[in-house]
């Protein structure tokens, strides 16, 4: 079987290994692929692999031969896996791979945000602790987390992960899903509808898949809900919030800090409203991408390949 990976680099820029899916055939990396690049690259391939490759289906019915496609990523919004499901082909992500990963990463914002340590620490090295006429000093305002209502939208298995570790921090754990049978009753966690924990938390944390009905959910219209001075952060999808809407709300106060590692668009344009913003923190799409989750991503792909080529199929999104 050949096997074409599209964008492998994100994963892999070196410190892995692709040779385990050699066992299923020829294998061809590319580091990364434009849309206008993928047939040609693909050729009579049996199967592809994407991270972030859109494959639209356009893109599809072009690809006659193709019967597989991995997707290297949890969310799978990068493929029309409907149209994929109507040419027979069979798309497969990779689910969990990075949940302790992602919530760690939660918690390295929200701190960002409460303790402000990358700035503290700068100023330290810039000499200003040493021309300081008191044994300490802070240039923000500092922030405890004990007490504090966290809300989890979202709470698949970097949601209910995040809420284990808001628990430990001494918080109390709210959480909206649309699928309520997820809340076990030992986990401590309230579950409320998202009009609630919009106006109880003082800490929002997005995990939600980005789908049409969760497309820009932080609007406008929620913000108003919210607590004044509320803390947002987004390890989820940068489509979920309204750049301008967050925007607006940071300039007013309304929310305090906004902390992501995602957004819309991605590289962002420089024109994006948030990343100037000095109470807005932002990483570059990071929360996943420790080696440790990684190697369990090449784990799950390996596994999945293996299955298909079986002809028994896991995490199959398109069934």
């Amino acid at each position: 079987m050949k096997m074409v990976i599209l964008d492998g680099y994100a994963l892999n820029p070196g410190d892995l290994s692709w040779d385990r899916l050699k066992e299923f055939g020829q294998v061809i990396v590319y580091d990364r692929t434009t849309p206008l690049q993928v047939v040609n690259r693909v050729d009579d391939a049996k199967a592809i692999f994407t991270n972030k490759t859109k494959l639209s289906r356009e893109l599809l019915v072009k690809l006659p031969s193709i019967k597989y496609i991995g997707v290297l990523a949890t969310g799978y919004d990068v493929v029309d896996y409907i149209a994929a499901k109507e040419l027979g082909i069979i798309v497969t992500n990779i689910p969990s791979y990075s949940t302790d990963s992602v919530a760690q990463m939660v918690f390295a914002l929200l701190l960002e945000a409460c303790h402000h340590v990358g700035e503290h620490n700068k100023v330290v090295k810039d000499g200003k602790w040493e021309s300081s006429i008191d044994f300490s000093f802070w240039d923000y305002p500092l922030i405890e987390l004990v007490g504090k209502t966290f809300g989890v939208i979202g709470y698949g298995s970097i949601g209910r992960a995040t809420a284990k570790i808001a628990l430990a921090f001494g918080m109390k754990v709210i959480t909206y899903t649309r699928s309520s049978e997820k809340i076990n009753s030992d986990d401590q966690v309230s579950y409320v509808d998202l009009n609630e924990l919009y106006m109880r938390s003082d800490i929002i944390s997005l995990h939600c898949p980005l789908t049409s009905e969760s497309s820009e959910m932080i609007n406008k219209q929620a913000i108003l809900k919210m607590k004044d001075g509320v803390i947002l952060i987004n390890t989820a999808r940068g489509g979920v919030i309204n750049d301008v809407d967050v925007a607006t709300a940071l300039k007013a106060g309304k929310i305090a800090y906004a902390v992501m590692d995602v957004l819309s668009n991605e590289p962002p344009k420089s024109n994006n409203p948030l990343i100037l913003l000095e109470n807005c923190f932002v990483t570059p799409h990071i929360a996943w991408a420790t080696i440790e989750a990684r190697s369990r991503l090449m784990d799950t792909c390996y596994e999945n390949v293996k299955a298909y080529v079986n002809e028994n199929p896991i995490n199959v999104i398109n069934q």
